[in-house]
């Protein structure tokens, strides 16, 4: 891997990846179909507005898939799309670096 060339498309991978909350969306969507209030109770102090923001940020970049079923109530679900999961093994060696190294707030030693 050649770090010394800039690379257009990390580049554009780090700006859909990169924004806040986004990695923990995704991280919720990882072992399955979630609906919004799941994932707004996986994601506590993300406000619906953004949720639902980064959700069709999501969408429109082919990682996420909102899949409307009708009944009463309609009910919504998001799923990652085959891009999405591909998604796996990025989220989990940040999960290691992370219990390596991200002390939580007011954890610090």
């Amino acid at each position: 891997m050649d770090f010394e060339k800039r690379c257009p498309r990390f580049e554009k991978a780090a700006t859909v990846l990169g924004k806040k909350w986004t990695p923990l969306i995704l991280r919720s969507l990882m072992d399955g179909p979630r609906r919004f209030s799941g994932m707004c109770a996986y994601c506590p102090g993300l406000s619906d507005r953004l949720l639902s923001q980064r959700l069709q940020e999501l969408e429109e970049a082919g990682i996420v898939e909102r899949r409307v079923y009708s009944g009463r109530p309609v009910v919504v679900e998001y799923i990652l799309t085959s891009k999405g999961q591909e998604l796996r093994g990025v989220l989990e060696a940040l999960q290691r670096w992370a219990d390596q190294w991200a002390v939580p707030a007011g954890q610090e030693r």
